[in-house]
């Protein structure tokens, strides 16, 4: 027997942090797509799933009595440029529910409408990016990537209008251990100073990392601060390990519970380039694939700016000297945590990347062979999947001409550069302890066949804009939810393929 069980802390912290607001009705909602194995997870109750009090509910066009819809007050940096205030422009948390595991999630619309946050807008989404997401986050999901999940899409029954024109509308229900982002901490400090920060510190602490609530109240934010910090360098890690790019790592988009949030411009590499970008806003390479360490780091020296007056010595200050002391030893602090994401972001790139190339105990001194594998793509311009999966098949007896049992020399036009980078690596293999046949299978543990392509999303967006038909969305959803298995079937085979030149997707818009 399932127990649904309905929280609401976000609310209870008080206005300052978020504000009600209610769901605004659609006109013909119809069912895109509903998770039921989430759903069961979460503990819904049946009247919840694919019902038609489920579709109400999702919709937005009825509001359960066990729901208090609000929306999240925060700030945030902008493409670096700092905005006071942001907040949930078309996005409403409903309530926070607690799975089969003890684990709490929140549940939110997204697109139901308008909130004391919209700056004027209309609080919608286009179907777009509702497709998006929920293709997104449920392939990452499955490819181990920390993420929030898609529990339902409804269609509105209305047009959206953007750059584009009219465009059929949607709501996407979000589920996320929490919404609450760096940014959420900016609002606090920027309109609420230190004791609103340490409220929301405390609150998350006490949500996300109870484990710290034990430690010293001198060194909790610190601990606080270092733990949201380890948990970003692994986030960033899985990201560089399957080829994605979040596009806009703004730090309103960055969750401090390490997931995946915000799935607008995002999109995976094809051919690798180290300093690609998906955002058709980001001209200058700011969230480029190879700068999202980088930038992870400059979002959480924004987290430790807001909490840096709960890192100074709390003791009496006697004179202004003594002040100033002791806010240099809190930034001494805060920059050594910064400094310690650095090296871990380091270890976790050598350690990822090198079980991607089957390396067994990878170390510093392996970088050199890691960066040469990635500047051969590059200067060969081969795709960043095929690459890592078809490596491993050349520790086989493959002798197949193309396709994802070829070994990866086929993916060159002019191989001896490859080749003898080829005999580098297998005299590194050499070391490993284990058969050949386990490192084969620790590589396309961690090698994906299948991703979301961009070029495929794109064709089941321009499916349903252009004839309001869904299956190529459901074909695709389906597909990828087994990414590291060998492609078999004829579907399989058509999404390894990389785009060509004339498919390749450049650029990719949020749909706000």
């Amino acid at each position: 027997m399932t127990t649904f069980t309905v929280q609401h802390t976000l609310f209870a912290l008080g206005s300052f942090f978020s504000q009600p607001a209610s769901p605004k009705a659609v006109q013909a909602p119809q069912w895109i797509a509903f998770n039921q194995t989430l759903a069961e997870q979460l503990q819904l109750p049946a009247d919840l799933h694919a019902t038609e009090t489920g579709l109400g509910v999702w919709s937005g066009n009825q509001v359960p009595n066990w729901a208090q819809p609000r929306a999240h007050a925060y700030a945030g940096h902008q493409f670096g440029n700092l905005v006071p205030q942001l907040g949930d422009g078309r996005a409403l948390l409903l309530a926070e529910v607690t799975d089969r595991n003890g684990k709490r999630w929140d549940i939110q619309l997204k697109g139901a409408g308008p909130t004391a946050f919209s700056r004027g807008g209309d609080g919608r989404s286009a179907i777009g990016p509702v497709l998006r997401e929920y293709l997104l986050s449920e392939t990452m999901f499955v490819l181990g990537v920390p993420t929030t999940r898609a529990l339902a899409a409804v269609a509105s029954g209305e047009l959206v209008f953007r750059d584009q024109g009219g465009v059929p509308g949607a709501v996407f229900t979000r589920v996320a251990s929490s919404h609450l982002r760096i940014g959420s901490f900016q609002f606090a400090s920027l309109h609420g100073g230190a004791e609103k920060v340490k409220q929301l510190a405390d609150y998350a602490i006490a949500r996300h990392y109870p484990e710290l609530t034990e430690t010293a109240e001198g060194n909790r934010y610190l601990a606080f601060l270092h733990a949201v910090a380890m948990r970003q360098a692994e986030l960033v890690s899985q990201w560089l390990r399957v080829g994605f790019i979040h596009g806009v790592m703004n730090t309103d988009n960055t969750s401090i519970c390490g997931e995946t949030i915000d799935y607008g411009p995002a999109a995976f590499l094809d051919v690798y380039h180290p300093q690609k970008v998906f955002s058709s806003i980001d001209r200058r390479g700011r969230y480029a694939f190879n700068s999202q360490p980088a930038i992870a780091q400059w979002n959480l020296a924004r987290l430790a700016e807001c909490l840096l007056p709960l890192l100074v010595a709390e003791h009496e200050q006697e004179d202004e000297n003594s002040a100033k002391s002791a806010r240099e030893d809190a930034i001494a602090l805060a920059t050594r945590v910064l400094d310690d994401y650095s090296e871990r972001a380091q270890a976790l790139w050598i350690s990822t990347m090198g079980a991607k190339l089957g390396i067994e105990q990878p170390h510093s001194e392996d970088d050199s062979l890691i960066q040469d594998f990635l500047v051969l793509l590059q200067s060969h311009e081969i795709d960043y999947t095929q690459a890592f999966w078809q490596l491993a098949n050349e520790l086989t007896d493959s002798s197949a001409a193309g396709g994802p049992e070829a070994p990866a020399v086929n993916l060159f036009a002019e191989p001896e550069k490859y080749l003898a980078w080829r005999h580098c690596w297998l005299q590194r293999l050499e070391q490993n302890q284990r058969p050949v046949e386990e490192t084969i299978s620790a590589m396309r543990s961690v090698n994906p066949a299948l991703i979301p392509r961009n070029h495929r999303i794109a064709e089941a967006i321009t499916e349903v804009e252009e004839s309001g038909s869904l299956q190529r969305f459901y074909t695709l959803l389906n597909a990828w939810q087994t990414p590291y298995n060998m492609p078999s079937n004829e579907l399989e085979l058509e999404l390894y393929q990389a785009p060509s030149k004339e498919e390749e997707v450049q650029r990719t818009f949020c749909g706000t």
